[in-house]
């Protein structure tokens, strides 16, 4: 996998766990995952998850 593309999915997994975190937290309402604590434990992991791939692209070999 190009560095470009781990840093472009990394980003996307971040944006994605922010949005899953936030719903699980209750701050994002409107959605079944909505107040779901399951969601408020996930999301940060894929957070961490996507900036690991996110750092990992931008490291030069």
């Amino acid at each position: 996998m190009s560095p470009r593309v781990r840093v472009i999915l990394g980003v996307v997994l971040m944006v994605i766990g922010a949005i899953w975190g936030l719903q699980g937290l209750g701050v994002i309402g409107g959605s079944a995952m909505s107040g779901v604590t399951l969601w408020a434990v996930i999301g940060p992991l894929v957070v961490v998850g996507g900036l690991t791939l996110a750092l990992s692209g931008r490291r030069k070999p």
